[in-house]
């Protein structure tokens, strides 16, 4: 039997307010457990949650970004639940009445093609704490820096239909919020994370099957794997002529699987009210078309921009918009140099094998994007050739100079241009070529293109990498034919 996956993303994405979405609480990472939740972090009695505008305005910023629908009115729920990391016994969230309605994400797959991904709302909510399980000789420990920290969860329809799909629609969600500096994106620390909702059915099949949830994935490798694993787990228990539970899993990296959890809440487990400590959002349309008006230039924008502006090919444009600080160190190399392609080129080439290589995102590269693009411009107007160039750019990388222009002088790979220059250097090439020479006469005139490599490399060599290529080659065929 054909099976066909359907799956669904619940996106959390932490909000970067500098307080909590209901106290005045710092949102610093890393800070000494506890020691950044206060009274109303912590549910104590006699407290009272006060909403942190900047909250909203990120969520309606996010909204506005995927075309979604804004409510007038927005009500804050409790949701109740009991855990050890979550303090008051019950979480904030947004149930009924969330922040952003219906909206779209457009992903763009292997081939090039794209697909739009229906977003059914988006809502805010309270993060909770965390439970420490490493180094508290058999016990766990609760950290509760984090609760409260203001929280936009993104819920997908079930319109994605492979891993591979899933990962897509995960980076276009990190890049919209990373390029409206609603969050860092920071997935190793927890800023970003995601609940993957996954069945099978027969194809052809309008029915979904029974999903399992898997939760807190946060890595976008990760998202891929878990649902691999899921889905061949799931299809196996059927096709043996078992059932899928609906149930809560965890995936384990190590093992590369996932693991039950505990069987899946129903909505009414939670026993939802709206929160009598919240009076409900009210947003008047001048609010919204002011955040509207200061959107920044978003990811698909950019990409078409990329395309249709300043001719990228498709793939080009793609790899360049994917983030922010990408598209900030093109744009910014392109115009010092001038040329958008050739700084497309250098940017995915030498420097993102460099960043590979060191592990380093791009906002540490050692060589800034003034500093490529200068070097990009000496390249095009024939000071150095393509080999000169990249001894260059290691130089840069290395920080043995400030400037391009300062190496090539200091290390002396100033292209030879001089046709006179370059000509006294093939005549003694020749001379001291006999062999090759006779080679070359006697050969079938469509073979002598290979043999003139040989005459290259020993003009190249006697000019120490610095004669121009394009004209060491132009003029070693006319004397080579001209002696045959």
């Amino acid at each position: 039997m054909q099976w066909e996956t359907v799956i669904g993303l619940e996106v959390h994405v932490q909000l970067a307010t500098r307080s909590k979405i209901f106290s005045g609480a710092s949102t610093a990472f890393g800070a000494e457990p506890n020691s950044q939740a206060c009274a109303v972090d912590l549910g104590l009695p006699g407290v009272l949650p006060v909403l942190n505008e900047a909250a909203v305005a990120m969520a309606v910023q996010f909204g506005l970004a995927i075309h979604a629908d804004i409510p007038e009115v927005s009500v804050f729920d409790r949701k109740n639940y009991f855990y050890p990391d979550l303090p008051k016994g019950y979480q904030t969230s947004q149930m009924y009445h969330p922040i952003v309605g219906a909206g779209e994400v457009e992903i763009t797959l292997d081939d090039g093609s794209t697909k739009r991904i229906r977003v059914h709302h988006a809502h805010l909510e309270e993060d909770a704490g965390k439970s420490l399980h490493e180094d508290f000789h058999g016990m766990t420990g609760v950290d509760l820096n984090r609760a409260g920290t203001p929280l936009l969860e993104i819920v997908s329809e079930p319109d994605l239909r492979s891993a591979k799909e899933a990962a897509a629609y995960l980076k276009a969600i990190h890049s919209i919020v990373t390029y409206l500096g609603i969050s860092d994106g920071n997935m190793a620390e927890g800023s970003m994370r995601c609940d993957v909702n996954v069945s099978v059915r027969p194809r052809g099949q309008e029915a979904y099957g029974t999903r399992a949830e898997i939760k807190n994935v946060n890595s976008f490798r990760f998202v891929e794997r878990a649902i691999a694993f899921e889905v061949e787990r799931q299809v196996e228990l059927i096709e043996d002529g078992g059932k899928v539970v609906q149930e809560t899993r965890l995936f384990d990296p190590d093992r590369d699987e996932t693991r039950s959890m505990r069987t899946k809440e129903e909505a009414n487990d939670y026993r939802y009210f709206p929160c009598p400590d919240l009076l409900p959002v009210v947003l008047d349309q001048a609010y919204v078309d002011h955040l509207r008006s200061n959107l920044p230039e978003l990811p698909a924008e950019k990409r078409a921009r990329f395309e249709h502006e300043l001719g990228l090919s498709a793939y080009d444009a793609s790899v360049l918009s994917a983030t922010r600080e990408m598209a900030d160190f093109f744009e910014e190399a392109k115009n010092v140099c001038g040329d958008a392609k050739q700084a497309a080129n250098w940017v995915q080439g030498e420097l993102s094998g460099a960043l590979n290589r060191e592990s380093l995102p791009i906002t540490h590269s050692p060589v800034s994007a003034r500093q490529l693009g200068e070097l990009i411009a000496r390249v095009m107007d024939d000071t150095i050739n393509g080999k000169a160039a990249k001894q260059v750019f290691q130089a840069l990388w290395n920080g043995q100079g400030a400037r391009a222009d300062d190496i090539i002088e200091a290390q002396g790979l100033k292209q030879v241009t001089d046709s006179g220059a370059i000509e006294a250097m093939i005549d003694q090439v020749i001379e001291e070529s006999p062999a090759q020479v006779a080679q070359y006469r006697d050969a079938e005139p469509d073979k002598r293109g290979k043999m003139i490599g040989y005459f290259v490399g020993q003009v190249m060599k006697a000019s120490r990498g610095t004669a121009n290529p394009q004209q060491v080659n132009q003029l070693l065929k006319e004397k080579l034919d001209a002696l045959c």
